[in-house]
């Protein structure tokens, strides 16, 4: 196997590899990349059993066809360190030897054979539809945060995505929690699809995530039985699924919160993050003193001290009540409008959170004893 490629191309598709393989793998197998060269194109594959991905760089002089495997942390490690764009050469100099060299710099990395490399089967197409890949970033985004890291209950490791019907209208849902907060989001599909219910684990979720925010245009979505395929133009994410049943997350949504509370977005976001600033882990309760058309914040740690801070709101009751500072940042940072709606009960009930310029997504968070 022989072939020049650009640096450039190489260390971006090398960075995706990043994230799908595994640091510590106990098969050596798994800490390599597939290459294979042929005809213009070198195909790279990464996987560790449970997420597959697979991307193509074109236009890559191949000087000889054939294929193998290397590290891959040590490969992207030497990759990025090349000057911006310079032509790299590839020459596989024995089966357990492949060599790369640019510039004056030689480097003789080991090898171990493709036929040992996990077998990878993307070459599914069941149940296909397509979706904007900016619109598919959003819905992740706007549900990643509240994913629960919680192994003990697999089943809200995830993001919870399926299929709802509103006013004989198709979207796609996704909602996520980790039983403290709960982000559900939704996309107007423009027709209705073949779509089970399935639950997108974490680490595919980021991995996604990165592909997408590199990539506009359309991703084919399939899906079959227990896994997952997004195809964009050059590169296949293939993923299992998380077995086991997402909790029926509409309970869950307030029905009788009220009492509206409409805060300007930047000044909300800046007062929680100033007040929770005394607390060194921002974990502590951040306390809401409501009266009419005012918001006192107050954070008090037994370690470090007090703060707080009065701001002007837009509110008609009285009420006290207190949330998770890091909670309410999270959410403020998904919003895409410049003011933030929380619909309120009583003291112990949780509240509703809306953007009033988005009427596609919701958020509810439990408060704090404070």
């Amino acid at each position: 196997m022989k072939f020049n490629v650009n640096q450039n191309d190489l260390q971006k598709s090398l960075g995706y590899c990043q994230g799908v393989i595994e640091k510590r793998s106990t098969l050596p197998i798994l800490s390599n990349i597939l290459l294979d060269a042929k005809g213009s194109k070198l195909k790279i594959i990464a996987t560790d059993l449970d997420l597959i991905f697979v991307t193509e760089l074109k236009n890559v002089e191949i000087l000889q066809e054939g294929k193998t495997t290397t590290t891959s942390s040590i490969m992207y490690d030497i990759i990025r360190k090349f000057n911006s764009g310079n032509k790299i050469n590839f020459n596989q100099t024995g089966e357990n030897k492949i060599q790369l060299e640019s510039e004056k710099s030689i480097f003789n990395l080991n090898c171990i054979s493709a036929s040992e490399f996990p077998i990878t089967d993307e070459n599914f197409s069941s149940h296909e539809f397509l979706i904007k890949s900016k619109e598919l970033l959003k819905l992740l985004n706007k549900c990643k945060f509240s994913i629960s890291n919680d192994e003990t209950r697999h089943y809200l490791s995830g993001i919870y995505m399926h299929q709802t019907r509103l006013e004989d209208k198709s979207y796609l849902t996704a909602a996520a929690t980790d039983s403290h907060r709960m982000s559900i989001s939704k996309i107007l599909l423009k027709d209705e699809i073949k779509f089970d219910p399935i639950i997108l684990p974490k680490k595919t979720i980021f991995q996604l995530v990165n592909l997408l925010e590199d990539y506009d245009g359309d991703v084919k979505i399939s899906n079959e039985k227990s896994k997952i395929k997004f195809e964009m133009e050059n590169s296949i994410l293939v993923s299992k699924l998380i077995d086991g049943k997402f909790p029926n997350y509409i309970q869950v949504i307030p029905k009788n919160n009220k009492k509206r509370l409409e805060i300007d977005l930047k000044l909300f976001t800046s007062s929680v993050d100033r007040v929770a600033s005394v607390s060194l882990d921002k974990k502590d309760s951040v306390k809401f003193i409501l009266t009419k058309d005012k918001l006192n914040l107050s954070v008090n740690n037994a370690s470090s001290g007090d703060g707080n801070e009065t701001i002007n709101v837009s509110f008609d009751h009285e009420l006290n009540i207190s949330f998770n500072s890091r909670y309410l940042i999270d959410i403020a940072s998904q919003l895409d409008g410049d003011k933030i709606e929380l619909y309120l009960n009583e003291t112990g009930s949780p509240a509703l959170i809306k953007d009033p310029s988005d009427f596609d997504s919701i958020y509810v968070v439990m408060p704090m004893k404070g």
